[in-house]
């Protein structure tokens, strides 16, 4: 198989179901060898099974973002299986949607723990390849609600902090041949928007229209959209953006 990834491999945080899932399979569609972790041991090997099936290389290990060491252990065997890190994408994430006199601290400390410690901790974990191959692609997942969304303060923090790791890593990293960029969506059809209306007592489908009624392309986005653009910023030829943070919302965002 040729592609635009062809021999490079791929690293994925959260890559089996969702806007993970949909970034693995661009890159796997493209010819990489693509590495996911992910906590949920049971769609990580439901995940695992079906990207084999479609004939791709894939590894895939239990581990949590949170803890340092499984997540550079993981990185280690990804790397003895595949030979190399080139690209990663920091996509493990959890919701705890709360208004903030009802928010607890376990509701911010979890979402502060996985988006941010999470993708430090991969970060740091796979740059020590990078800088040696002098290559390397991060991209991180941030949000539409990093510019402030009611019931998510904890989300709304953790996802501006994690643009502002994305600009610093720019900064750091460059002159190793590694960039280091954001995609932060808007809508997107995945399983925590349908647990965000389980949440606030609607239908998925009631969530769905609401939200379609606000965005200018007249459609919610779909996790292929978001995987769209990371493979640019994953791009060898995009090594002249780094720092960006690029909004998929289907609209402007300010």
């Amino acid at each position: 198989m040729t592609g635009r990834f062809t021999d490079k491999v791929a690293f994925v945080t959260g890559g089996s179901r969702g806007i993970g899932r949909g970034i693995v399979e661009q890159f796997a569609e493209e010819g990489a060898k693509v590495a996911i972790i992910d906590v949920n041991e049971e769609v990580l090997s439901q995940a695992t099974h079906e990207l084999r099936e479609k004939g791709y290389e894939v590894f895939s290990k239990v581990a949590n973002v949170v803890d340092a060491e499984q997540v550079e252990k993981a990185m280690e065997e990804a790397h003895n299986a595949f030979g190399s890190i080139d690209i990663l994408v920091n996509n493990a994430g959890v919701i705890r949607d709360n208004m903030l006199f009802k928010m607890t601290d376990d509701d911010w400390q979890t979402v502060m723990d996985v988006h941010l410690k999470g993708s430090f901790n991969a970060a740091r974990a796979a740059q020590k390849y990078m800088v040696k191959k002098q290559y390397g692609r991060i991209i991180n997942i941030s949000s539409t609600s990093a510019l402030g969304n009611r019931g998510q303060a904890n989300y709304a923090t953790a996802k501006a902090g994690l643009q502002g790791l994305t600009k610093t890593l720019a900064i750091e990293l460059g002159k190793y041949g590694i960039t280091a960029n954001a995609v932060a969506p808007g809508f997107i059809e995945t399983e925590m928007t349908k647990n965000t209306a389980n949440r606030i007592g609607i239908s998925f489908e009631e969530l769905i229209q609401a939200s379609v009624a606000k965005i200018p392309v007249a459609r919610s986005g779909k996790p292929s959209d978001i995987a769209n653009a990371v493979a640019f910023f994953a791009d060898e030829k995009s090594s002249f953006v780094s720092g960006q943070v690029i909004y998929v919302a289907g609209g402007p965002k300010n």
